[in-house]
Protein backbone atom coordinates (compact mmCIF):
# COMPACT_ATOMS: atom_id res chain seq x y z
CA UNK A 1 0.00 0.00 0.00
CA UNK A 2 1.29 3.43 -0.83
CA UNK A 3 2.40 5.47 2.13
CA UNK A 4 0.25 8.51 2.79
CA UNK A 5 1.87 11.43 1.00
CA UNK A 6 1.14 14.91 2.28
CA UNK A 7 0.98 17.58 -0.43
CA UNK A 8 2.17 16.69 -3.92
CA UNK A 9 1.18 13.50 -5.73
CA UNK A 10 3.78 10.82 -6.21
CA UNK A 11 5.74 10.23 -9.40
CA UNK A 12 6.44 6.70 -10.65
CA UNK A 13 9.64 5.04 -9.53
CA UNK A 14 11.97 4.18 -12.39
CA UNK A 15 14.76 1.61 -12.36
CA UNK A 16 17.28 2.42 -15.03
CA UNK A 17 18.43 -0.36 -17.34
CA UNK A 18 21.54 -0.55 -19.50
CA UNK A 19 21.99 -2.64 -22.61
CA UNK A 20 25.01 -4.95 -22.58
CA UNK A 21 26.45 -7.63 -24.76
CA UNK A 22 24.44 -10.26 -22.98
CA UNK A 23 21.24 -8.26 -23.08
CA UNK A 24 19.66 -5.94 -20.48
CA UNK A 25 21.11 -5.67 -17.01
CA UNK A 26 20.36 -3.59 -13.93
CA UNK A 27 22.63 -0.61 -13.51
CA UNK A 28 24.44 -1.00 -10.21
CA UNK A 29 27.31 0.96 -8.74
CA UNK A 30 30.75 -0.64 -8.74
CA UNK A 31 31.82 -1.24 -5.17
CA UNK A 32 35.41 -1.62 -4.02
CA UNK A 33 36.09 -4.89 -2.18
CA UNK A 34 35.79 -4.51 1.58
CA UNK A 35 39.03 -4.59 3.50
CA UNK A 36 39.37 -7.00 6.38
CA UNK A 37 38.89 -5.45 9.82
CA UNK A 38 37.82 -2.10 8.39
CA UNK A 39 37.54 0.21 11.41
CA UNK A 40 34.23 1.90 12.21
CA UNK A 41 34.42 5.68 11.86
CA UNK A 42 34.86 7.50 15.12
CA UNK A 43 31.47 8.37 16.69
CA UNK A 44 29.59 5.99 14.38
CA UNK A 45 27.82 3.03 15.98
CA UNK A 46 26.71 -0.07 14.11
CA UNK A 47 23.00 -0.91 14.24
CA UNK A 48 23.59 -4.51 13.18
CA UNK A 49 22.93 -6.05 16.60
CA UNK A 50 19.72 -4.04 17.00
CA UNK A 51 18.53 -4.98 13.52
CA UNK A 52 19.25 -8.65 14.16
CA UNK A 53 17.21 -8.47 17.35
CA UNK A 54 14.03 -6.82 15.99
CA UNK A 55 13.96 -7.70 12.27
CA UNK A 56 12.18 -11.06 12.73
CA UNK A 57 9.13 -9.28 14.22
CA UNK A 58 8.76 -6.83 11.31
CA UNK A 59 6.51 -8.09 8.53
CA UNK A 60 5.41 -7.24 5.02
CA UNK A 61 1.67 -7.07 4.42
CA UNK A 62 -0.04 -7.95 1.16
CA UNK A 63 -3.66 -6.83 0.89
CA UNK A 64 -5.87 -7.98 -1.99
CA UNK A 65 -9.21 -6.38 -2.73
CA UNK A 66 -11.63 -8.12 -5.08
CA UNK A 67 -14.76 -6.39 -6.32
CA UNK A 68 -17.29 -6.98 -9.06
CA UNK A 69 -16.92 -4.85 -12.17
CA UNK A 70 -19.43 -4.50 -14.94
CA UNK A 71 -18.49 -5.30 -18.49
CA UNK A 72 -17.93 -2.49 -20.96
CA UNK A 73 -21.08 -1.21 -22.59
CA UNK A 74 -21.04 -1.00 -26.34
CA UNK A 75 -21.54 2.46 -27.81
CA UNK A 76 -25.06 3.41 -28.78
CA UNK A 77 -25.16 3.97 -32.55
CA UNK A 78 -28.08 5.17 -34.65
CA UNK A 79 -30.28 2.51 -36.21
CA UNK A 80 -29.03 1.50 -39.65
CA UNK A 81 -31.68 0.58 -42.13
CA UNK A 82 -31.25 -2.20 -44.71
CA UNK A 83 -30.78 0.38 -47.44
CA UNK A 84 -27.86 2.03 -45.61
CA UNK A 85 -24.42 1.20 -47.04
CA UNK A 86 -22.93 -1.71 -45.04
CA UNK A 87 -26.03 -1.59 -42.79
CA UNK A 88 -26.48 -5.37 -42.84
CA UNK A 89 -22.81 -5.92 -41.87
CA UNK A 90 -23.00 -3.50 -38.92
CA UNK A 91 -26.23 -5.09 -37.70
CA UNK A 92 -24.78 -8.59 -37.84
CA UNK A 93 -21.58 -7.48 -36.04
CA UNK A 94 -23.33 -5.75 -33.14
CA UNK A 95 -25.94 -8.47 -32.74
CA UNK A 96 -23.15 -11.03 -32.39
CA UNK A 97 -21.30 -8.85 -29.83
CA UNK A 98 -24.48 -8.28 -27.83
CA UNK A 99 -25.20 -12.00 -27.71
CA UNK A 100 -21.69 -12.68 -26.43
CA UNK A 101 -22.07 -9.93 -23.84
CA UNK A 102 -25.29 -11.46 -22.53
CA UNK A 103 -23.55 -14.78 -21.99
CA UNK A 104 -20.50 -13.18 -20.35
CA UNK A 105 -20.54 -13.42 -16.55
CA UNK A 106 -19.75 -10.30 -14.49
CA UNK A 107 -16.01 -9.92 -14.16
CA UNK A 108 -14.18 -9.36 -10.88
CA UNK A 109 -11.62 -6.64 -10.43
CA UNK A 110 -8.61 -7.55 -8.34
CA UNK A 111 -6.24 -4.96 -6.85
CA UNK A 112 -3.25 -5.57 -4.62
CA UNK A 113 -1.35 -3.29 -2.26
CA UNK A 114 1.62 -3.74 0.02
CA UNK A 115 2.73 -2.21 3.29
CA UNK A 116 4.47 -3.02 6.53
CA UNK A 117 3.61 -4.07 10.06
CA UNK A 118 5.02 -5.64 13.21
CA UNK A 119 4.12 -8.36 15.69
CA UNK A 120 3.43 -7.19 19.24
CA UNK A 121 2.31 -10.51 20.72
CA UNK A 122 3.84 -13.94 20.16
CA UNK A 123 0.33 -15.39 19.78
CA UNK A 124 0.04 -13.58 16.43
CA UNK A 125 -1.17 -10.00 16.97
CA UNK A 126 0.07 -7.68 14.21
CA UNK A 127 -0.18 -3.88 14.05
CA UNK A 128 -0.26 -1.83 10.83
CA UNK A 129 -1.94 1.25 9.33
CA UNK A 130 -5.62 1.14 8.49
CA UNK A 131 -4.91 2.57 5.03
CA UNK A 132 -2.60 -0.38 4.30
CA UNK A 133 -5.43 -2.91 4.43
CA UNK A 134 -8.39 -0.69 3.57
CA UNK A 135 -11.34 -2.95 2.67
CA UNK A 136 -9.19 -5.87 1.56
CA UNK A 137 -10.81 -9.30 1.14
CA UNK A 138 -7.56 -11.17 1.60
CA UNK A 139 -4.60 -10.18 3.81
CA UNK A 140 -1.30 -12.05 3.95
CA UNK A 141 1.43 -11.39 6.50
CA UNK A 142 4.92 -12.23 5.22
CA UNK A 143 7.81 -12.71 7.63
CA UNK A 144 11.47 -12.02 6.94
CA UNK A 145 12.24 -15.77 6.76
CA UNK A 146 9.60 -16.29 4.06
CA UNK A 147 6.80 -17.56 6.30
CA UNK A 148 3.40 -16.51 4.91
CA UNK A 149 0.28 -16.49 7.08
CA UNK A 150 -3.28 -15.48 6.30
CA UNK A 151 -4.54 -12.70 8.57
CA UNK A 152 -7.93 -11.65 9.88
CA UNK A 153 -8.86 -8.14 10.96
CA UNK A 154 -9.35 -7.74 14.70
CA UNK A 155 -10.24 -4.06 14.57
CA UNK A 156 -9.62 -0.80 12.71
CA UNK A 157 -9.50 2.88 13.67
CA UNK A 158 -9.73 5.51 10.96
CA UNK A 159 -9.13 8.48 13.27
CA UNK A 160 -5.56 7.41 14.15
CA UNK A 161 -5.14 5.24 11.01
CA UNK A 162 -4.37 1.99 12.84
CA UNK A 163 -5.42 -1.63 12.33
CA UNK A 164 -4.86 -4.77 14.38
CA UNK A 165 -4.60 -8.15 12.63
CA UNK A 166 -4.40 -11.72 13.91
CA UNK A 167 -2.46 -14.62 12.38
CA UNK A 168 -2.27 -18.21 13.58
CA UNK A 169 0.86 -20.35 13.77
CA UNK A 170 1.81 -23.53 15.60
CA UNK A 171 4.82 -21.83 17.18
CA UNK A 172 5.26 -18.57 19.10
CA UNK A 173 6.10 -15.72 16.74
CA UNK A 174 8.89 -13.18 17.26
CA UNK A 175 7.47 -9.98 18.77
CA UNK A 176 8.50 -6.48 19.78
CA UNK A 177 6.96 -4.18 22.37
CA UNK A 178 5.92 -0.54 22.56
CA UNK A 179 8.25 1.95 24.20
CA UNK A 180 7.46 5.37 25.67
CA UNK A 181 7.44 7.96 22.88
CA UNK A 182 7.00 10.75 25.43
CA UNK A 183 10.59 10.15 26.55
CA UNK A 184 11.97 10.72 23.07
CA UNK A 185 13.74 14.03 22.57
CA UNK A 186 14.46 15.95 19.41
CA UNK A 187 17.81 14.64 18.19
CA UNK A 188 17.43 11.12 19.63
CA UNK A 189 18.42 8.38 17.13
CA UNK A 190 15.70 6.18 15.62
CA UNK A 191 15.55 3.31 13.14
CA UNK A 192 12.81 2.36 10.67
CA UNK A 193 12.24 -1.07 9.13
CA UNK A 194 9.69 -1.82 6.46
CA UNK A 195 8.77 -2.72 2.91
CA UNK A 196 9.52 0.41 0.81
CA UNK A 197 8.54 -0.02 -2.86
CA UNK A 198 8.20 -3.76 -2.19
CA UNK A 199 11.81 -4.12 -1.05
CA UNK A 200 11.02 -5.99 2.15
CA UNK A 201 13.25 -5.94 5.19
CA UNK A 202 14.76 -2.52 4.43
CA UNK A 203 16.42 -0.62 7.28
CA UNK A 204 16.97 3.14 7.53
CA UNK A 205 18.09 5.31 10.41
CA UNK A 206 17.94 8.94 11.46
CA UNK A 207 16.85 11.09 14.34
CA UNK A 208 13.69 12.53 15.83
CA UNK A 209 13.43 15.77 13.86
CA UNK A 210 10.41 17.19 15.70
CA UNK A 211 7.55 16.17 17.97
CA UNK A 212 3.83 16.88 18.21
CA UNK A 213 3.46 17.67 14.52
CA UNK A 214 -0.03 18.54 13.30
CA UNK A 215 -0.32 17.66 9.60
CA UNK A 216 -4.13 17.92 9.45
CA UNK A 217 -4.70 14.21 8.94
CA UNK A 218 -7.04 13.63 11.87
CA UNK A 219 -8.45 14.93 15.17
CA UNK A 220 -5.55 13.59 17.25
CA UNK A 221 -2.54 14.68 15.19
CA UNK A 222 0.63 14.59 17.29
CA UNK A 223 3.11 12.96 14.92
CA UNK A 224 6.78 12.27 15.46
CA UNK A 225 8.75 13.75 12.57
CA UNK A 226 11.88 11.89 11.49
CA UNK A 227 14.52 12.08 8.79
CA UNK A 228 14.94 8.31 8.69
CA UNK A 229 14.18 7.33 5.10
CA UNK A 230 10.48 6.46 4.85
CA UNK A 231 8.92 5.69 1.46
CA UNK A 232 5.82 4.19 -0.06
CA UNK A 233 5.40 0.72 1.41
CA UNK A 234 6.81 1.73 4.80
CA UNK A 235 3.26 2.45 5.96
CA UNK A 236 2.45 0.57 9.15
CA UNK A 237 6.08 -0.28 9.87
CA UNK A 238 7.78 0.39 13.21
CA UNK A 239 10.01 3.28 14.21
CA UNK A 240 12.40 1.96 16.88
CA UNK A 241 14.40 3.61 19.61
CA UNK A 242 17.88 2.29 20.32
CA UNK A 243 16.52 -0.14 22.91
CA UNK A 244 14.55 -1.94 20.20
CA UNK A 245 11.19 -0.61 21.38
CA UNK A 246 8.53 0.69 18.99
CA UNK A 247 8.06 4.40 19.68
CA UNK A 248 6.19 5.20 16.46
CA UNK A 249 4.25 3.73 13.54
CA UNK A 250 5.36 5.14 10.18
CA UNK A 251 2.33 6.63 8.47
CA UNK A 252 2.93 9.62 6.19
CA UNK A 253 5.58 11.57 4.30
CA UNK A 254 5.86 15.13 3.06
CA UNK A 255 7.34 14.98 -0.41
CA UNK A 256 7.17 16.76 -3.77
CA UNK A 257 8.33 13.57 -5.50
CA UNK A 258 6.50 10.79 -3.64
CA UNK A 259 9.82 9.51 -2.30
CA UNK A 260 11.71 10.26 0.88
CA UNK A 261 13.10 13.77 1.21
CA UNK A 262 13.81 13.37 4.90
CA UNK A 263 10.40 14.40 6.24
CA UNK A 264 8.44 11.42 7.52
CA UNK A 265 5.76 11.15 10.19
CA UNK A 266 4.97 8.40 12.67
CA UNK A 267 2.05 7.93 15.05
CA UNK A 268 3.64 8.06 18.53
CA UNK A 269 3.36 4.97 20.72
CA UNK A 270 1.84 7.07 23.52
CA UNK A 271 -1.22 7.49 21.29
CA UNK A 272 -1.11 4.17 19.42
CA UNK A 273 -0.67 1.77 22.35
CA UNK A 274 -4.01 2.64 23.95
CA UNK A 275 -5.85 2.37 20.62
CA UNK A 276 -4.24 -1.01 19.91
CA UNK A 277 -5.29 -2.34 23.33
CA UNK A 278 -8.89 -1.26 22.74
CA UNK A 279 -8.97 -2.86 19.30
CA UNK A 280 -7.51 -6.08 20.73
CA UNK A 281 -10.03 -6.21 23.56
CA UNK A 282 -13.21 -4.87 21.97
CA UNK A 283 -12.58 -4.91 18.22
CA UNK A 284 -13.39 -1.19 18.24
CA UNK A 285 -12.35 2.02 19.98
CA UNK A 286 -13.96 3.32 23.18
CA UNK A 287 -12.86 6.91 23.52
CA UNK A 288 -13.90 9.39 26.15
CA UNK A 289 -16.41 12.10 25.22
CA UNK A 290 -16.82 15.50 26.85
CA UNK A 291 -19.47 17.01 24.60
CA UNK A 292 -18.00 20.45 23.88
CA UNK A 293 -16.79 22.38 20.85
CA UNK A 294 -13.50 24.14 21.45
CA UNK A 295 -11.21 26.68 19.82
CA UNK A 296 -7.72 27.99 20.40
CA UNK A 297 -6.87 30.87 22.71
CA UNK A 298 -4.69 33.57 21.14
CA UNK A 299 -3.07 36.50 22.96
CA UNK A 300 -5.96 38.88 22.32
CA UNK A 301 -8.51 36.35 23.57
CA UNK A 302 -6.38 35.58 26.63
CA UNK A 303 -6.27 39.29 27.47
CA UNK A 304 -10.02 39.63 27.07
CA UNK A 305 -10.62 36.60 29.32
CA UNK A 306 -8.12 37.66 31.96
CA UNK A 307 -5.98 34.55 31.48
CA UNK A 308 -2.70 36.41 31.58
CA UNK A 309 -1.18 34.24 28.85
CA UNK A 310 -2.59 32.22 25.96
CA UNK A 311 -3.35 28.75 27.32
CA UNK A 312 -6.05 26.13 27.56
CA UNK A 313 -9.01 25.27 25.33
CA UNK A 314 -11.86 27.76 24.98
CA UNK A 315 -15.34 26.21 24.99
CA UNK A 316 -17.23 27.60 21.98
CA UNK A 317 -20.29 25.40 22.45
CA UNK A 318 -21.77 22.78 24.78
CA UNK A 319 -23.71 19.78 23.50
CA UNK A 320 -27.16 19.74 25.10
CA UNK A 321 -26.98 15.95 25.53
CA UNK A 322 -23.29 15.68 26.35
CA UNK A 323 -21.54 15.04 29.70
CA UNK A 324 -20.30 18.64 29.98
CA UNK A 325 -23.80 20.11 30.32
CA UNK A 326 -24.85 18.47 33.61
CA UNK A 327 -21.34 19.05 34.97
CA UNK A 328 -21.88 22.80 34.69
CA UNK A 329 -19.42 23.62 31.89
CA UNK A 330 -20.48 26.65 29.86
CA UNK A 331 -19.67 28.42 26.65
CA UNK A 332 -16.82 30.84 27.37
CA UNK A 333 -15.12 28.64 29.96
CA UNK A 334 -11.45 27.89 29.36
CA UNK A 335 -10.33 24.37 30.26
CA UNK A 336 -6.77 24.55 31.62
CA UNK A 337 -6.49 21.10 33.22
CA UNK A 338 -8.26 17.80 32.56
CA UNK A 339 -7.89 14.72 34.76
CA UNK A 340 -4.77 16.20 36.33
CA UNK A 341 -3.11 16.88 32.96
CA UNK A 342 -2.30 20.41 31.81
CA UNK A 343 -4.13 21.59 28.69
CA UNK A 344 -1.54 23.86 27.09
CA UNK A 345 -3.58 24.53 23.96
CA UNK A 346 -6.76 23.37 22.26
CA UNK A 347 -4.97 20.50 20.46
CA UNK A 348 -4.17 18.82 23.78
CA UNK A 349 -7.74 18.43 25.02
CA UNK A 350 -9.18 16.00 22.39
CA UNK A 351 -6.23 13.63 22.85
CA UNK A 352 -6.43 13.69 26.65
CA UNK A 353 -10.21 13.21 26.66
CA UNK A 354 -10.06 10.39 24.10
CA UNK A 355 -7.49 8.49 26.16
CA UNK A 356 -9.49 8.80 29.41
CA UNK A 357 -11.66 5.78 30.38
CA UNK A 358 -15.36 6.02 29.56
CA UNK A 359 -17.51 6.50 32.66
CA UNK A 360 -14.73 7.96 34.81
CA UNK A 361 -15.50 10.94 37.08
CA UNK A 362 -12.91 13.41 35.86
CA UNK A 363 -11.78 16.58 37.66
CA UNK A 364 -11.70 19.57 35.30
CA UNK A 365 -10.10 22.94 36.00
CA UNK A 366 -11.67 25.89 34.19
CA UNK A 367 -11.25 29.66 34.13
CA UNK A 368 -14.60 31.48 34.09
CA UNK A 369 -14.63 35.27 33.87
CA UNK A 370 -11.07 35.43 35.15
CA UNK A 371 -11.58 33.11 38.13
CA UNK A 372 -10.43 29.50 38.40
CA UNK A 373 -13.07 26.90 39.23
CA UNK A 374 -13.20 23.12 39.64
CA UNK A 375 -15.80 20.88 37.99
CA UNK A 376 -16.31 17.12 37.84
CA UNK A 377 -17.47 15.44 34.63
CA UNK A 378 -18.65 11.85 34.24
CA UNK A 379 -17.13 11.04 30.86
CA UNK A 380 -19.26 9.61 28.08
CA UNK A 381 -18.25 7.54 25.07
CA UNK A 382 -17.33 9.38 21.87
CA UNK A 383 -18.74 6.73 19.56
CA UNK A 384 -22.13 7.10 21.28
CA UNK A 385 -21.87 10.88 21.31
CA UNK A 386 -21.36 10.98 17.54
CA UNK A 387 -24.84 9.48 17.17
CA UNK A 388 -26.52 12.02 19.42
CA UNK A 389 -28.76 14.45 17.61
CA UNK A 390 -28.66 18.11 18.62
CA UNK A 391 -31.82 19.25 20.40
CA UNK A 392 -34.17 21.32 18.29
CA UNK A 393 -33.92 25.06 18.70
CA UNK A 394 -36.46 27.01 20.74
CA UNK A 395 -39.11 29.09 19.03
CA UNK A 396 -38.04 32.64 18.25
CA UNK A 397 -39.13 35.38 20.64
CA UNK A 398 -41.46 38.13 19.51
CA UNK A 399 -39.59 40.83 17.63
CA UNK A 400 -39.91 44.58 17.71
CA UNK A 401 -41.73 46.30 14.89
CA UNK A 402 -38.67 48.30 13.85
CA UNK A 403 -35.05 47.30 14.54
CA UNK A 404 -32.70 49.58 16.46
CA UNK A 405 -29.30 50.24 14.88
CA UNK A 406 -25.92 51.02 16.44
CA UNK A 407 -22.31 51.27 15.27
CA UNK A 408 -19.44 49.81 17.28
CA UNK A 409 -16.06 48.18 16.59
CA UNK A 410 -16.44 48.98 12.90
CA UNK A 411 -19.73 47.07 12.79
CA UNK A 412 -23.25 48.20 12.04
CA UNK A 413 -25.54 46.25 14.35
CA UNK A 414 -29.31 45.75 14.14
CA UNK A 415 -31.88 44.01 16.28
CA UNK A 416 -33.42 40.90 14.72
CA UNK A 417 -36.67 41.02 12.78
CA UNK A 418 -38.40 38.91 10.11
CA UNK A 419 -36.81 40.79 7.24
CA UNK A 420 -33.23 40.33 8.53
CA UNK A 421 -33.80 36.68 9.43
CA UNK A 422 -35.06 36.00 5.91
CA UNK A 423 -32.35 38.09 4.23
CA UNK A 424 -29.49 36.33 6.00
CA UNK A 425 -31.14 32.87 6.31
CA UNK A 426 -30.94 32.90 10.10
CA UNK A 427 -32.07 29.74 11.78
CA UNK A 428 -35.11 30.02 14.04
CA UNK A 429 -34.37 30.47 17.72
CA UNK A 430 -30.96 32.12 17.39
CA UNK A 431 -30.18 34.90 19.87
CA UNK A 432 -28.04 37.97 19.35
CA UNK A 433 -27.64 41.14 17.31
CA UNK A 434 -27.32 41.06 13.52
CA UNK A 435 -24.20 42.41 11.79
CA UNK A 436 -25.53 44.39 8.82
CA UNK A 437 -22.32 46.16 7.77
CA UNK A 438 -18.57 45.70 8.36
CA UNK A 439 -15.93 48.40 7.92
CA UNK A 440 -13.27 46.72 5.71
CA UNK A 441 -10.52 48.65 7.54
CA UNK A 442 -11.61 47.54 11.01
CA UNK A 443 -10.05 44.94 13.30
CA UNK A 444 -13.38 43.09 13.19
CA UNK A 445 -12.97 42.68 9.43
CA UNK A 446 -9.43 41.37 9.99
CA UNK A 447 -10.90 38.81 12.37
CA UNK A 448 -13.41 37.79 9.66
CA UNK A 449 -16.59 38.97 11.32
CA UNK A 450 -19.04 39.03 8.40
CA UNK A 451 -22.33 40.60 7.41
CA UNK A 452 -25.23 38.31 8.32
CA UNK A 453 -23.58 36.91 11.44
CA UNK A 454 -24.83 37.45 14.98
CA UNK A 455 -23.09 38.94 18.01
CA UNK A 456 -24.38 36.68 20.79
CA UNK A 457 -22.17 37.80 23.68
CA UNK A 458 -19.84 40.68 24.46
CA UNK A 459 -17.34 40.14 27.25
CA UNK A 460 -19.12 36.87 28.14
CA UNK A 461 -22.48 38.56 28.70
CA UNK A 462 -25.47 37.95 26.39
CA UNK A 463 -26.62 40.83 24.17
CA UNK A 464 -29.93 40.99 22.30
CA UNK A 465 -30.04 44.67 21.27
CA UNK A 466 -27.51 47.02 19.68
CA UNK A 467 -27.80 49.27 22.76
CA UNK A 468 -26.76 46.35 24.99
CA UNK A 469 -23.63 45.91 22.84
CA UNK A 470 -22.51 49.52 23.20
CA UNK A 471 -23.19 49.56 26.95
CA UNK A 472 -21.18 46.40 27.46
CA UNK A 473 -18.28 47.79 25.42
CA UNK A 474 -18.27 50.94 27.53
CA UNK A 475 -18.11 48.81 30.66
CA UNK A 476 -15.16 46.83 29.32
CA UNK A 477 -13.28 50.03 28.51
CA UNK A 478 -13.79 51.25 32.07
CA UNK A 479 -12.33 47.94 33.30
CA UNK A 480 -9.20 48.71 31.30
CA UNK A 481 -9.74 46.02 28.65
CA UNK A 482 -7.94 46.57 25.35
CA UNK A 483 -10.11 44.13 23.40
CA UNK A 484 -13.64 42.81 23.56
CA UNK A 485 -14.32 39.09 23.43
CA UNK A 486 -17.27 38.52 21.09
CA UNK A 487 -19.23 35.29 20.76
CA UNK A 488 -20.15 35.27 17.07
CA UNK A 489 -22.70 32.92 15.48
CA UNK A 490 -23.29 32.13 11.84
CA UNK A 491 -26.79 31.72 10.42
CA UNK A 492 -26.93 28.03 11.39
CA UNK A 493 -26.00 28.58 15.02
CA UNK A 494 -22.33 27.56 14.88
CA UNK A 495 -20.43 29.86 17.22
CA UNK A 496 -16.85 30.99 17.74
CA UNK A 497 -15.06 33.50 19.94
CA UNK A 498 -13.40 36.54 18.40
CA UNK A 499 -11.30 39.08 20.29
CA UNK A 500 -11.66 42.53 18.66
CA UNK A 501 -9.51 45.52 19.58
CA UNK A 502 -11.45 48.44 21.06
CA UNK A 503 -9.05 51.26 20.08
Amino acid sequence: MALKTVSVAARPVRIALAAGVAGLALMTPVLAPAQANTPVLQGQTSLADLVEKVMPAVVNISAVTTSDSKGRNLPQLPQLGPDTPFGDLFEEFFNRRNQQGERQAPQQRRSQSAGSGFVIDASGIVVTNNHVIGDANEITVIFNDGLRLKAEVVGKDTKVDLAVLRVKHDKPLPAVKFGDSDKMRIGDPVMAIGNPFGLGGSVSSGIVSARNRDISQGPYDTYIQTDAAINKGNSGGPLFNMAGEVIGINTAILSPTGGSVGIGFAVPSSLAANVVEQLKEFGETRRGWLGVRIQSVDDATADALGLGAARGALIAGVDEKGPAKPAGLETGDVITKFDGKDVKDSRDLPRIVAATPVGKDVPVTIVRKGKEEQKTVKLGRLEDGEKVQTASANKPAAEAAKPAVANALGLELSAQNDDLRKRYSLKDGLKGVVVTKVDPNSNAADKRVMVGELIVEVGQEPVNTPDAVTKRLDALKKEGKKSALLLVSNGQGEVRFVAVAMN
